[in-house]
């Protein structure tokens, strides 16, 4: 939850500045967009009454997968885009959708599966990054209000055993906090990509994805009460 919220803030200042990179593909983003806020609204909702670890586990080792692909195999990466690659507009919108549910689900801004399947669809890596960092605010926003509104509606219970400082199910503290480090990384991020090789870009993503796959895996819980049985 406190993922979702901070790339909020996070991602108003980020799409601006990758736009003025030129490396926000606007018409990617808008297909996908309707799908982000209603697979993030969704994702919410089911985030709220289900513990998903076995999906979870799955994410993370289908994640844990694609960054090996990315990081070993010898695919050049794409120095022009090919649009040709890319499915119908309605595709791209149920793209967005199921990125949108699984962002929601596990708190995560998107760019996990955004930059991986863009990039498979034709985007070079830069337009990838980029078009990923718009993405996330639709993510982000539909996400927060999301929580906000479905934590109001948990048990008593539930609602007395959360920290203070929590709204529904947004900690504003740590919202703060991130948010003011968030604010001044998030350009720094932006200029790198733009400005880093698509090939070392993709290697750096690659690691990314090895390590967000692998602690998904270890987050879940799964092989710990595997083994417990």
């Amino acid at each position: 939850m406190l993922v979702l919220v901070h790339l909020l803030q996070l991602l108003l200042l980020r799409p601006l500045v990758h736009f003025v990179h030129t490396i926000v593909k606007m018409s990617v983003w808008k297909r996908m967009a309707p799908g982000l806020v209603m697979g993030s609204l969704i994702g919410a909702g089911v985030a709220s009454v289900i513990h998903g670890n076995s999906l979870q586990a799955t994410i993370g080792v289908g994640a844990f997968l694609v960054g090996l692909k990315m990081l070993f195999m010898k695919n050049k990466a794409l120095e022009e885009n090919n649009f040709s690659k890319l499915p119908s507009p309605v595709g791209q919108t149920s793209l967005g959708g199921f990125i949108g549910i699984v962002s929601a689900i596990f708190g995560i801004g998107g760019g996990t599966l955004t930059v991986p399947i863009l990039s498979y669809y034709g985007l070079k890596i830069q337009h990838a990054v980029g078009t990923s960092a718009a993405c996330g605010l639709p993510i982000a926003a539909a996400g927060a209000i999301g929580f906000l509104v479905f934590g109001q509606l948990v048990d008593t219970s539930v609602k007395e055993a959360l920290p203070n400082g929590v709204l529904g199910f947004v900690h504003m503290y740590a919202f703060i906090c991130v948010s003011l480090a968030s604010f001044f990384a998030a350009p720094i991020g932006a200029k790198l990509a733009h400005k880093l090789p698509a090939a070392t870009l993709k290697k750096a993503f690659a690691v990314l994805l090895l390590i967000v796959g692998l602690k998904l895996v270890l987050d879940s819980n799964v092989f710990i009460i595997a083994m417990l049985k």
